[in-house]
């Protein structure tokens, strides 16, 4: 077994497909797909499943790519100690962030990070919830913004804050006067939410159960096309409170922002990362990063 053979392992495993771990490793697919083949041939089990249109691990191959992954990050934490004199906010750190948060805790962050940590740009990805895991399991991201619960073998998560939601109509609304909304009375309104695949629109239903009921309208990849819907007054919206702050004024000129009336409801964010990763103090600084945010949205935790 050699350190080669488990970077191949790992390619495979992120890409789904061996030409293009092949092509992420600089090497030919026929090298590859020996290299992996010579490597189950000497653990006596299959890693992957082919077939002619998915490449998918195995249960034992999944414990072995999680395995490999840590192997990969010893080496390379070895390798950095030594270039880097054990400095762990020297270069890039991968940070994902789910979509209903990146666009609106990036701004505040990261003017924080490069005074803190002028040496450790951040390379971002923002995806759903799912894939984000996906990646955070397989190594291709550092650590996850992610909205909690967020159970996942192998993860560490640090809760960050808590964030009401509020509700966003139109400036013609005969709500936009209201000082606050009822959770059950958006039953009877056309309520615009992302797509399924996003956490977000889950924690909006968990909140409000009756639009359930109701079979409420999902729609749009991202708050800020949801947001142009309800000043086009297709219909209302719930938004987590730091995308309708002032900062999003001329974006909130034909919309009117209200809270809910009560409690009410939040949902908690956290920071997720391998239990496996070596680079502890670059964690530590993005979360002091996101707990130095001043912001009237945001309850921080301890």
């Amino acid at each position: 077994m050699t350190l080669n053979e488990l970077k191949f392992v790992v390619a495979v495993a992120k890409e789904r497909n061996f030409r293009r771990a092949a092509e992420k490793c600089y090497v030919s697919q026929p090298a590859l797909s020996l290299a992996i083949k010579k490597l189950e041939e000497d653990l006596g089990v299959l890693i992957f499943e082919r077939s002619r249109t998915d490449v998918s691990p195995t249960p034992i191959g999944e414990q072995i790519i999680e395995q490999a992954i840590r192997a990969i990050e010893e080496v390379a934490h070895i390798r950095e100690i030594a270039k880097q004199g054990n400095n762990q906010l020297a270069g890039p750190f991968r940070l994902g962030l789910i979509y209903s948060v990146g666009p609106y805790l990036l701004p505040e962050i990261i003017p924080i990070l490069r005074k803190t940590a002028p040496d450790m740009p951040l390379d971002i990805e923002e995806n759903l919830t799912v894939q984000l895991e996906s990646q955070l399991r397989s190594g291709v991201i550092d650590a996850a913004v992610v909205a909690l619960p967020f159970d996942v073998p192998g993860i560490k998560t640090m809760p960050l804050y808590d964030e009401k939601y509020v509700v966003v109509v139109p400036i013609s609304h005969r709500w936009a006067n209201r000082k606050e909304i009822k959770a059950a009375e958006l039953i009877d309104e056309n309520v615009l939410l992302l797509n399924s695949g996003h956490c977000y629109s889950h924690q909006v239903l968990q909140a409000c159960p009756d639009l359930s009921r109701k079979g409420q309208v999902l729609q749009g990849n991202s708050l800020e096309t949801i947001r142009n819907m309800v000043a086009s007054n297709l219909g209302i919206t719930v938004l987590p409170c730091s995308a309708a702050t002032e900062r999003y004024a001329s974006a909130n000129s034909l919309v009117k922002v209200i809270p809910f009336a009560g409690t009410a409801p939040v949902r908690r964010i956290a920071l997720a990362w391998r239990k496996s990763y070596a680079r502890d103090l670059a964690v530590s600084c993005i979360a002091d990063a996101i707990m130095n945010i001043k912001s009237e949205c945001l309850e921080l935790l301890n």
